[in-house]
């Protein structure tokens, strides 16, 4: 059991929280519980959990914020569950780097499901990754860590959805990548495949690599087609 991965479980109500512990740990995992942000931020001094599940209503602070910081902080795989259920706080959710969301009331068996999706995610697959390491403009893309580097070391965490968009975009550059080929991508592996979401994580990969929208120098929009990948690889 030591081995197993940890899930950390952060929600302010009891009886959710036992449910997902006895659910994640009959199916082999490590779990630790907290009820509130703060309860969770001062075990994250010694714990690294693989996956934070989170919910967004927590009694001391947004659950927004939270992923927010997870995101930025750490390389654990994020899934918001909440009773949230309209689409601006699913995009909300993508926007501050959340991996997965997942709507209350929910089938224990479906959040088991995808909490191994998200592990699966975490682990480097020679077939899908082209590079381990590519050279973004002043970036290396480090896909199999899910992680930009900058000339200057500064890292940030890419998602499992970025790695994937930038496997696709590094996979054919100067092409033009359509958006139904980029949902097709994306739904593979059960990542969010609503139209919207594409727009988010190209906002956020873009964010992350310094490229302006208005004049990109890497992520090119063809509107009502898709994107191309005009930076130089090296």
């Amino acid at each position: 059991m030591t081995d197993a991965p940890l899930i950390a479980i952060v929600d302010d109500t009891r009886e959710i929280r036992t449910l997902l512990q006895d659910a994640l740990e009959d199916a082999g995992f490590q779990t630790v519980c907290f009820a509130s942000a703060t309860m969770f931020e001062q075990s994250m001094r010694s714990l690294t959990p693989q996956v934070c599940i989170v919910d967004l209503g927590l009694p001391d602070r947004d659950g927004l914020s939270l992923v927010n910081k997870l995101s930025s902080e750490t390389n654990a795989a994020i899934m918001i569950i909440s009773g949230r259920i309209a689409l601006p706080d699913r995009i909300a959710g993508l926007e501050l780097g959340a991996d997965d969301y997942v709507t209350k009331p929910f089938e224990l068996a479906e959040v088991v499901t995808r909490v191994k999706v998200l592990l699966r995610r975490r682990k480097p697959s020679p077939i899908d990754v082209p590079a381990a390491a590519i050279r973004l403009g002043n970036w290396t893309a480090n896909l199999d860590q899910h992680a930009l580097v900058s000339d200057t070391g500064e890292t940030k965490r890419l998602s499992y959805a970025e790695v994937k968009i930038l496997e696709l975009f590094t996979s054919a550059p100067n092409r033009l990548i359509t958006r139904d080929r980029l949902l097709s991508h994306l739904r593979e592996d059960g990542s969010e495949t609503y139209d919207r979401a594409i727009d988010v994580r190209i906002s956020r990969l873009r964010n992350k690599l310094g490229d302006d929208p208005v004049n990109p120098k890497m992520i090119k929009t063809i509107y009502g087609a898709g994107y191309i990948f005009i930076a130089e690889l090296t």
